[in-house]
């Protein structure tokens, strides 16, 4: 049924639109590609995962996964990024690939190679409508996905610490001048970043009802494929693109099934895109 699919692939769509938000704010401000940021989504996950063990409520779990990636995500940005500024482009980058390896060998090696189930157990509020199923996993996705997105416009458009964002973003050095705390503001954006990450990589752990080292992989080169697509530093933009990946992806898999790898379709319109509009679908003039 289409009406089915159409609400499968918002729920994918919003989960990739929840990872590749914080990517494209910390590029805006930083100009950095953190591939680490997949790192950081695992890092949720499994912080979420214990976290749910040892409280049973799934609502701590996501606190503390947060909490746990918003610290990960200023240690990052502190002690290995702000020492490279002012490098090539290159440098950063090749340092948050390792950082990403690295961590995923971290996990690896503290909780296993194999994967681990989430058994989120819910209160019993399904909705079904002429056919149309939503799960109690999907409801609380759509719920936490559309809470954080809305957080994230909040402090964008309607605070002075989005402002310092933006004022960065269009030019680090005539920020400061103008008296703007840049670390200030680099270091939020990239705790936000990394927070919306992590929820995203309990949500999906819950959903999939699985936890594993290398569960960053795909999404590490997925959400960049977004980024990319919604306009680099766009955040409205990133958010169409990972709700339209998401929807594409479910609408080719449930009627043209597997002859089509699911994780490749991202891919291949980022290369349609590349070639016939590289500044991206949602591309805009200027940053923030």
């Amino acid at each position: 049924m289409i009406l089915q699919q159409l609400v499968n692939g918002l729920i994918i769509g919003s989960i990739y639109a929840l990872i590749a938000l914080g990517l494209t704010m910390i590029y805006g401000v930083l100009r950095i590609l953190h591939v680490a940021h997949a790192g950081i989504y695992a890092l949720g996950a499994y912080a979420g995962l214990v976290a749910y063990g040892l409280s049973q409520s799934f609502l701590l779990a996501l606190l503390a996964a947060m909490v746990v990636a918003g610290a990960a995500g200023f240690g990052i940005q502190r002690y290995i990024y702000r020492p490279l500024f002012g490098t090539p482009p290159l440098v950063p980058l090749i340092a948050s690939i390792g950082l990403f390896i690295f961590m995923e060998d971290l996990y690896r090696l503290i909780f296993g190679p194999n994967i681990i189930p989430l058994n989120a157990v819910w209160p019993s509020f399904a909705l079904q409508w002429r056919g149309v199923k939503v799960t109690e996993t999907q409801l609380v996705i759509l719920l936490v996905t559309g809470l954080l997105l809305a957080v994230v416009w909040f402090f964008t458009e309607k605070t002075r610490l989005g402002l310092a964002w933006k004022a960065v973003a269009q030019d680090l050095e005539i920020a400061q001048a103008m008296g703007v705390n840049a670390n200030l503001a680099v270091a939020s954006n990239v705790v936000l970043g990394s927070v919306l990450a992590a929820a995203a990589g309990v949500l999906v752990a819950a959903n999939y009802n699985e936890v594993y080292p290398t569960m960053g992989s795909v999404p590490a080169y997925k959400m960049l494929a977004i980024v990319v697509l919604g306009g680099l530093g766009n955040p409205v933009g990133t958010v169409l693109a990972g709700l339209l990946i998401g929807l594409v992806e479910t609408l080719v898999v449930a009627y043209l099934g597997y002859k089509l790898p699911r994780d490749a379709i991202a891919f291949l319109a980022l290369i349609l895109v590349l070639m016939l509009k590289p500044q991206g679908l949602f591309a805009r003039k200027g940053v923030g």
